[in-house]
C-alpha cells in the first residue's frame, strides 16, 4: 500500500473537536483511495529550517488551533508549501494565517498582522468577526470554477466554524490582484476561502470540513488535499 507522510501544523489538544476529526478525516481518505495516510503533528515553535523540517512530507495542513506557539514558524511552514509547490491545507486558523504569509511573502506588506496576536497593530488584515462563528454550522458559496468547488462538485455546501476572527473586507481588493482567489462566501458575501492560481494545491478555509468527519461523512476538501499528496507522494517514493 503507498504511504505518503502529511504534515499537520499546529499544537495538538483534544479538546479542540477539528483537532480530533482530522485524523478521522485522513482516515477516511485513506479508505477512500486505499492509501497508508501517516499524519505527524509539527509543532509551530519546533520549526527552524523548513527545508529540513517537512522533508519527505507529500502534504501540508495548517490546522485550527491558534495562536499557534509561533507565529513565524507557522508562516514558514505556509510559506514553504506555498514556494516550493507543495499540496497545502489551511483550516480556521491556518486560513488567517495564510493571508498574512500571502500579504507579506507575496504583496511585501511587511507590517501585514493578525489582530489576535497583536491587538494594537495597525496594519490587521485578520480582525475580529462582527459576529464570532463558534459551533455554528451555516452555508457557504463557492466560486464557479475555483479548485475548491472542484473538490466539492457543487457551488453550495453547509460547513462548520469556531472562530472569532477573519478577513478585514477592508484589505479584500488588494489581497485578491494577483494569484490569490477568493472562493468561499457566507450569505452576505463575506470572504470564507482561498486559493491559489498556478500552485499544485494551495487552499484554505475559514470553516473546519474536518469537523465532519465526526459524523462519519467523508470530507470533499480532505479528500482532495490527499488526492494532490498523493501525487507528490509519487514522486518522493521515485
Amino acid at each position: 500500500m503507498e504511504r505518503i507522510r502529511i504534515a499537520l501544523v499546529g499544537e495538538r489538544n483534544e479538546d479542540i473537536v477539528a483537532h480530533r476529526g482530522i485524523p478521522r478525516a485522513l482516515a477516511l481518505a485513506s479508505d477512500a483511495f486505499l492509501v497508508d495516510v501517516a499524519a505527524t503533528w509539527v509543532r509551530s515553535d519546533s520549526i527552524r529550517d523548513p527545508a529540513r523540517d517537512f522533508t519527505g512530507f507529500a502534504g501540508i495542513w495548517c490546522v485550527p488551533g491558534s495562536p499557534y506557539a509561533s507565529m513565524a514558524g507557522a508562516l514558514a511552514a505556509i510559506r514553504h508549501a506555498r514556494e516550493r509547490g507543495i499540496p497545502f491545507l489551511g483550516t480556521c486558523g491556518g486560513f488567517q494565517h495564510a493571508l498574512i504569509e500571502y500579504a507579506r511573502g507575496v504583496l511585501g506588506i511587511a507590517d501585514a498582522e493578525h489582530a489576535e496576536s497583536c491587538k494594537d497593530a495597525p496594519l490587521a488584515i485578520v480582525v475580529p468577526l462582527e459576529c464570532a462563528l463558534l459551533n455554528v454550522e451555516a452555508q457557504v458559496r463557492l466560486l464557479k470554477g475555483s479548485r475548491l468547488a472542484a473538490a466539492y462538485g457543487a457551488l453550495v455546501s453547509r460547513e462548520e466554524y469556531q472562530c472569532r476572527f477573519g478577513l478585514d473586507e477592508a484589505w479584500r481588493e488588494r489581497l485578491a490582484g494577483g494569484s490569490l482567489v477568493f472562493n468561499a462566501f457566507d450569505k452576505q458575501g463575506s470572504v470564507r476561502g482561498a486559493e491559489l492560481r498556478g500552485h499544485p494545491f494551495f487552499v484554505a478555509t475559514l470553516f473546519q470540513p474536518e469537523r465532519a468527519a465526526l459524523r462519519g461523512a467523508q470530507p470533499p476538501l480532505v479528500t482532495a488535499f490527499v488526492q494532490a499528496a498523493m501525487g507528490v507522494g509519487d514522486e518522493l517514493g521515485a
